[in-house]
């Protein structure tokens, strides 16, 4: 299995209300999409959360995350989090609540 489903289900009972929210299967994992721009996602071994440049540095300091370097390049304004954060409620609430603020600045596509 390329990702954890019950990460996945913890992930879709936090956005259970956020709308218009899509799954889209993309970087070996499943991607939630808030207003047609990536939120949040699952992979093998954690997830990855969408927190904005300005906001980085707030989610970096949450215990499990860590600065994501997909294929080995820096990705900024994301962040790559832990499977302990995952399943962390208050941690992973916490990741959710940076991301969703990021993406509120957002123009919806």
């Amino acid at each position: 299995m390329a990702y954890d489903e019950g990460h996945v289900a913890l992930l879709r009972d936090d956005l259970i209300e956020e709308q218009p929210l899509v799954e889209k299967k993309m970087f070996g994992g499943l991607c939630f999409m808030l207003n047609g721009h990536m939120l949040c996602g699952v992979h093998k071994g954690g997830g990855m959360f969408r927190v904005g440049k300005d906001l980085e540095q707030d989610a970096l300091r949450i215990e499990g995350a860590r600065e994501m370097d997909f294929t080995k390049r820096r990705m900024p304004g994301f962040v790559e989090v832990s499977e302990a954060l995952m399943e962390d409620d208050i941690r992973r609430q916490k990741m959710l609540d940076l991301a969703k603020a990021y993406i509120q600045t957002l123009a919806p596509k």
